[in-house]
This record gives structure tokens, C-alpha cells and sequence, in this order.
């Protein structure tokens, strides 16, 4: 029965999320094939232990290695593809495919689905609201994912409640253990102890703990300190060798001149989408003749200003470090991910500014941009600068700190004001 659920299961949800990912096509279709073969290697493996007695926890994890395998893949290809317009597609499955690790979990594993299925909420939301207006296929799409997964957790609770069930009698293909039997132990640490001086010498131990509990008279056999050995009392006497050091060439090794991998710079256009990549210490980047579907990416640049020009879908900041970046009008998003002390300021308008993973972002609006909508998460020190009309600038801060109350109907969460 077990089998077969999760047989519908891939036969109908995951049928559907399959084909509306192909009708948006691009690397959407290719993230839903290896979702697609991720959950074929999982249908796989519970037919096994539908038919098998519970192997080993090591023999287990080797049978899991498809689908392991699957879920690694469907991860990278959301990093190989960050300047993709659907880099929010893809990030949503990426966060929340680990669901399919419910069968190493106990002896809840059904949360543990909905708690994956969570993680990837963040991605979800930002798809609806950039692509409800424009495509349907992409709100199906959310929630055709959102089905599967929920889905999944059904199954997971009422056919494996406290775990995977291995209900069947034969081996799972366990390996024999190697001929010769087990090893032989190690050597003791203490090969000998029957130099010890002190106590029975026909008991080692015995002779070890008669030494350790002699109390004071333990240093009766130490030797003195004269005042005529004291360093601070006998000047002469701090005259003497250096200590002993180990020099790098005759260790053969040199970790102050170690290098460090610097990667090239990168400033390229790729049909749509401009990269600029692994740049440090350049204040002239800049992007002319942008179109209005074209996407920038800034990533992994270090005390740099990229100016951009035109009007933009959108742009991606990240992980970069003391950087800065001064576009005209934005029409999707403008999004910092895994920075550090970043600036942005918007000489046009911007209708949505995303945070995630980012301490210290300040953000300079102008009078057209002042509708934007913040979006932030796991992020700290992020100031938003309002012009005041007369040159300067308002500064407000993010908050950072909520509180939140438990009743019996639910979560009330509310803004922590700073007061320093």
C-alpha cells in the first residue's frame, strides 16, 4: 500500500508540477527533470524496504546515494544559474527538495517535510509576485510544487508516522562481512609499567595509583630553586640562548607565503543577462545601453562602484564586500544577497528591494522610489536614507528585533523599537 500511495504520488502532483515546468521551459524544465528523477530514485528505494528488513545505517545511506545524488544536483544547477530571470524558480526547489531526506528522519518525519516545505516559502512568494501579473503558468507552477509537497507529507504520515518502515524479511543487499573475521585490537598505549618506582611492581595499575595518591610527598624528589637560580634575582643569567625554533625550510612548508587564489575579473554580456564577477577595487564599472529585460548580476566583488544605466529588470548583489551600486530605474527587484556593507542608490524608481544574508546595507532613495516595498531576512545593520527635499537625507533603520506572544489561537509577532 505503501508503494502505491507514493506511486500516485509521482503519477499525478508530480506529473502536473513536471508539465507546467516544461511550459515555462529554460532551466525551470531542467531543475524539474532531476526533481523528476529524484523522486523515481525514492520510489525505488521505499519498494525496496517495502520488501527488505532494515539494513544497516551505513548499507542505508548507500542505498540513499541516487537519491542524495538527485537532490545535489538539483542544488548546483541553482548555483550555476544565480543571473537567471528564474533564479527565485529555483531557489525554491533548491531549499525545499531536502523533503525527500524524510526517510533518514525519526520520529517525526512528516514535520520535517512541512519544515522544507517552509523553507522554501521565502522563493515561492517572491515568483507570485513578480510573475502574477504577467504569466499564470508561474502561479500554477508555485502551487503545483506546493501540492507535491504536501502531498508527500500525508503520505509520510500515515504510512511511515515514526519513520521509514522496513517491512520485509529478506536482506536489503547487505555485503558479507570481509573473510578473516574482525581485526585484532590495537596495542595498548602503555606497553610496560614495570619501571615505576613506586609501590607492588607484580601490578602495574596498582603501582600508578600508589604514585598518584602519595599527596605531598609526591615532590619530596624534586629539585630546589636557589635564590642563586632566580632569573630576576641574577641579571647575567638572562644572557643566555635563544629558544630553539623550527625554521619553515626545514619543515618544508611556508604558510605566511602561501598564495591566495584570486580569480579573474569578469564583465561580460550573455544575451540578456550582464556579469560582472571577482572585481576588487575599481570604482568605474559600468553597464551602458541596458534593455528593459536585461538582468545584472554583481557577485563576489570587493570595494567597488558598478553604475548602471537605463532602465533594468532587475538586479543581484552577491556576496560582495564595500561595494556600492548606482542604477536609473529598476522594474522588478533589486536584491542583496550574502554581502557586507553594501550601498545602493536609485536615481529613478525601484518597486521592491530584497535583503537576505546581508549585514550592513544602506539604501538611498530619491522621490520616485519612495512606494518601494523591503523585503528582508537574516539580515542586520540595513538603513534606508528618504530625501528630505532639501539635499539631505532621513534615515531610518530596519528594524531587526520582534517579539512575539503565544495563545491558544495562534502567533502575534510585533516590531521591537531599539531605544539606544
Amino acid at each position: 500500500m505503501s508503494v502505491q500511495a507514493y506511486n500516485d504520488i509521482v503519477q499525478n502532483q508530480l506529473s502536473i508540477f513536471v508539465a507546467i515546468s516544461n511550459q515555462i521551459g529554460g532551466e525551470v524544465a531542467q531543475q524539474a527533470k532531476l526533481v523528476n528523477d529524484a523522486f523515481q530514485a525514492q520510489l525505488s528505494f521505499i519498494n525496496l524496504a517495502a520488501q527488505s528488513a532494515a539494513p544497516s545505517a551505513d548499507y542505508q545511506m548507500k542505498l540513499l546515494k541516487p537519491t542524495s545524488e538527485k537532490i545535489e544536483a538539483i542544488q548546483s544547477l541553482r548555483e550555476k544559474n544565480r543571473a537567471s530571470v528564474y533564479f527565485n524558480h529555483l531557489s525554491a526547489i533548491s531549499e525545499s527538495i531536502p523533503a525527500l531526506g524524510w526517510v533518514a528522519v525519526s520520529p517525526t518525519p512528516a514535520p520535517y517535510v512541512k519544515e522544507m516545505n517552509d523553507a522554501g516559502q521565502f522563493y515561492s512568494n517572491r515568483v507570485l509576485k513578480e510573475w502574477k501579473e504577467k504569466d499564470k503558468k508561474h502561479v500554477d507552477w508555485v502551487r503545483s510544487w506546493s501540492d507535491l509537497l504536501s502531498e508527500l507529507q500525508k503520505f509520510v504520515k500515515q504510512y511511515h508516522t515514526t519513520g521509514l518502515v522496513w517491512s520485509g524479511t529478506k536482506s536489503a543487499g547487505v555485503p558479507p562481512p570481509p573473510p578473516g573475521g574482525m581485526p585484532p585490537p590495537p596495542p595498548p598505549l602503555i606497553d610496560d609499567l614495570n619501571d615505576l618506582s613506586v609501590g607492588d611492581k607484580s601490578d602495574d595499575r596498582s603501582a600508578l595509583f600508589a604514585a598518584i595518591n602519595q599527596g605531598e610527598n609526591i615532590t619530596r624528589s624534586l629539585k630546589k630553586v636557589t635564590p642563586d637560580m632566580q632569573t630576576h634575582k641574577n641579571p647575567n643569567l638572562r644572557s643566555g640562548p635563544a629558544p630553539f625554533k623550527t625554521s619553515a625550510a626545514a619543515t618544508g612548508t611556508n604558510y605566511a607565503t602561501k598564495p591566495v587564489v584570486q580569480k579573474p575579473p569578469v564583465f561580460q554580456r550573455d544575451g540578456k543577462k550582464w556579469i560582472i564577477e571577482h572585481y576588487k577595487d575599481n570604482h568605474g564599472l559600468l553597464v551602458e545601453d541596458a534593455e528593459m529585460n536585461n538582468v545584472v548580476y554583481l557577485f563576489s566583488c570587493t570595494n567597488c562602484t558598478l553604475t548602471v544605466k537605463g532602465k533594468i529588470n532587475s538586479i543581484f548583489i552577491d556576496s560582495c564586500r564595500k561595494s556600492s551600486i548606482v542604477f536609473d530605474t529598476v522594474v522588478s527587484s533589486a536584491e542583496f544577497v550574502n554581502c557586507q556593507s553594501v550601498q545602493m542608490q536609485v536615481l529613478g524608481n525601484v518597486p521592491t528591494i530584497s535583503i537576505d544574508k546581508t549585514d550592513g546595507c544602506q539604501m538611498y532613495l530619491n522621490e520616485k522610489s519612495l512606494g518601494v516595498e523591503i523585503v528582508s531576512s537574516k539580515s542586520s545593520e540595513m538603513n534606508v536614507m528618504v530625501p528630505k527635499g532639501n539635499g539631505d537625507y532621513s534615515e531610518f533603520p530596519i528594524p531587526e528585533q520582534y517579539k512575539t506572544t503565544v495563545s491558544p489561537t495562534g502567533l502575534k509577532t510585533f516590531v521591537v523599537e531599539s531605544k539606544g
